[in-house]
């Protein structure tokens, strides 16, 4: 560690960093506008001007950028120098030049970088007395409200979107002094990643434009941390709610995982919770029609069904941990099934054994973005996991970041960085069955059918290690670029192989784990990744189960008395006419959902369950790792966690064996104990008495 001296006052510093960030780091006052901890230093504000000494005997100083300044162990500087302080009170003077007096009205008010730093810097009175410069606004779809009059020129916005995401309909258009930040024409952004823009930008240019419409101010909304629902990749979340109502979704950092960035799916896609499909109330199948029953009749209707022969239950992939386990036991571990078909359910089951038996490391979503050399093997990264697809983009940069480090350029001065390492790449190889987002980046591509694809893996496995199986009749073309890949993944320090699930083969993850395996018989520190499709199929195959044919082959036998589904549509699981044998083979069946589907609608019995955002619970990430979302909102009984109905079933049809577990604490308590491999579940997150006021 380093030392730096603020205003006379030392403070440890890491060697490396800006002393922008050295100073944030030590609780300083220090106002700045275009810096982003992940995006680095362009210096193009100059809100962070501090005087900076040559040593105890220099009385007189310099000013200096400190985000452009690099830290150097005994460096002195003043924040409250009177020259300092009026370089930046005149800099947001000027920035807020043109800025309207919008924020009873805006957005951002109340969450707003630029009042922060204007209250910080003592801005408090208006000099300019002139006509302000006005922009014209843009339509940029239904995700991003566009308000260019309030922008400052920080650059944020298009470092981020071009830069770091790779979106191409963005951009800066300046002539003079008059700089504009759009598209060429209104229309809907492209990229994937847009929503970040919201948060992004130090200001209220890009807002959010759904929140906009059930806007609160953030001190009037409850907010409770959460993990994103949407894919597998377990990206960390804050839900805002007001009214009983879901309002927003906000990135929440997490070092190993999002950090500080979301995809659109995430920070959108909560819409479901208050939709009009939604349901609040049990319905039973009277005369033909779904319902309303009081809570004590369906459960009795359930006390009749059950013993018209065995109960069966059919989890689900995005269902938490909790619902499918209290399933398990209402159903018994030999009639639960994981909610999944073949071959998805062996292809999970795969999943989870390869990543345990491989001897190559299994990486966080950050370590991806290290990596110097990556091979994707048949799985389109950005559509099943888009946050790892971003991921993957930043890693392509690790040519860039070994250029700056031999010219003894700090990683964090961006457009020093960029532009001597523009034409300096990373080797990403991609094989696909069909074009990806990440094509434009990637050294090599090869196009060609799932099996296909695996053979070429199975060929740089052979390539790198001879021992390995040998692959015949492979194409010229393909051989080559499996020995060229090959060669680039073992010259490569951190090599990461990626694959899935996506077009439901086997080869294909078995491939990319056994180039892993050749790689670390190399002594290469080599990473792989597999990709699985729903936010909990990794916890559904550390729980084990049968597969959707074994129970459909357990109805033709006339096996099940009564089939309990829990948040698990299966018309999208099964073709209609293998869901019609399996419902006609079944006497009864009991749907436990939030939301209305074509399977509820042939339901005896619908229990309406909560969402994400109305109950606690815990998913396994694709990297296996387990996580706690907490509940924002508290509907009205009868909505209740999934688990909770399946406990009120099996106290229903036998209170004498049925457990009693009255929260979170108690049922995870018991998955650790039945099942080993989730015992670590109960140190995701704290117990079940946590609130984030300490109440």
């Amino acid at each position: 560690m380093a030392t730096i001296h603020i205003d006379g006052r030392p403070f440890p510093a890491r060697p490396g960093e800006n002393l922008l960030q050295a100073c944030l780091e030590a609780g300083a006052d220090l106002p700045y506008f275009c810096w982003h901890p992940e995006l680095g230093s362009v210096g193009a504000c100059r809100q962070c001007a501090v005087r900076q000494y040559s040593g105890p005997d220099d009385r007189t100083g310099r000013i200096v950028m400190a985000c452009m300044t690099p830290v150097t162990d005994g460096a002195i500087l003043s924040i409250d120098d009177a020259e300092a302080r009026e370089f930046r009170a005149s800099v947001v003077e000027w920035l807020m030049t043109n800025h309207p007096h919008d924020c009873p009205v805006c957005a951002e008010g109340g969450e707003c970088h630029l009042q922060d730093m204007t209250v910080m810097t003592g801005h408090a009175v208006r000099r300019y007395r002139f006509t302000k410069r006005t922009h014209r606004n843009q339509d940029l779809g239904p995700f991003v409200n566009h308000e260019m009059n309030r922008c400052i020129a920080c650059y944020r916005c298009v470092r981020f979107y071009r830069d770091y995401a790779g979106g191409e309909d963005l951009a800066a258009f300046a002539t003079h002094n008059d700089v504009y930040f759009g598209r060429h024409a209104d229309g809907a952004l492209e990229n994937g990643f847009s929503g970040n823009l919201v948060e992004i930008c130090p200001t209220g240019v890009f807002t959010d434009k759904p929140f906009s419409a059930v806007y609160s101010r953030k001190w009037d909304l409850r907010g409770a941390p959460s993990v994103c629902t949407h894919c597998a990749v377990g990206c960390n979340t804050i839900v805002n709610a007001r009214q009983d109502t879901t309002r927003r979704v906000l990135n929440r950092y997490h070092d190993a995982v999002n950090r500080y960035f979301l995809c659109d799916r995430g920070r959108f896609g909560h819409g479901f919770i208050a939709a009009p499909s939604r349901l609040r109330a049990p319905l039973a199948r009277i005369d033909g029609r779904p319902t309303p029953v009081p809570v004590q009749d369906a459960l009795r209707r359930f006390q009749m069904m059950a013993q018209d022969g065995p109960v069966v239950g059919i989890g689900s992939t995005r269902a938490s941990l909790e619902s499918n386990f209290a399933l398990r036991t209402l159903a018994g571990p030999a009639r639960f099934s994981t909610g999944m078909a073949e071959p998805e359910h062996g292809l999970t089951r795969l999943v989870a054994d390869l990543l345990r038996t491989t001897p190559a490391r299994n990486p966080t979503l950050h370590e991806m973005e290290s990596a110097d050399a990556v091979l994707i093997l048949g799985e389109n990264v950005t559509v099943t996991a888009p946050r790892a697809g971003l991921a993957l983009r930043q890693a392509v940069r690790q040519a860039t970041f070994d250029i700056a480090d031999a010219a003894r350029i700090p990683r964090w001065m961006d457009a020093a960085v960029r532009t001597l390492g523009s034409e300096a790449r990373s080797p990403l190889f991609i094989a696909t069955p069909g074009p990806t987002d990440l094509d434009p980046i990637a050294r090599a591509t090869y196009r060609a059918a799932p099996d296909d694809i695996a053979r070429l893996g199975f060929a740089i496995a052979h390539s790198l290690d001879p021992t390995a199986p040998e692959v015949a009749d492979l194409p010229e073309d393909a051989a080559r670029l499996a020995a060229d890949i090959a060669a680039t993944l073992r010259a490569a320090a951190r090599p990461l192989i990626v694959a899935g699930t996506q077009y439901g083969t086997a080869a294909l993850p078995q491939a990319a784990a056994a180039i892993a395996t050749a790689l670390a018989a190399h002594g290469v520190d080599a990473a792989l990744s597999l990709v699985l499709p729903d936010c909990d199929s990794m916890g559904l195959a550390l729980m084990d189960g049968l597969s959707l044919d074994a129970v459909r082959a357990l109805a033709r036998d006339g096996g099940i008395g009564t089939l309990v589904v829990m948040e698990n549509d299966l018309s999208r699981r099964l073709d209609p006419a293998a869901l019609d044998a399996l419902l006609a083979a079944v006497p009864h069946l009991v749907v436990i959902d939030h939301t209305a589907t074509p399977l509820s609608a042939r339901a005896d019995l619908i229990l309406p369950s909560a969402t994400f955002a109305e109950c606690g619970g815990t998913l396994v990430s694709t990297e296996g790792r387990a996580q706690r979302f907490l509940q924002v909102l508290f509907p009205d009984l009868p909505l209740q966690a999934g688990w909770r109905w399946a406990r009120d079933l099996a106290q229903a049809a036998d209170p004498g064996k049925a457990p009693d577990w009255q929260d979170l604490d108690d049922i995870i308590a018991a998955i650790a104990a039945a099942t080993p491999s989730l015992a670590p579940i109960g140190r995701a997150a704290p117990d079940a008495a946590y609130r984030l006021d300490g109440a």
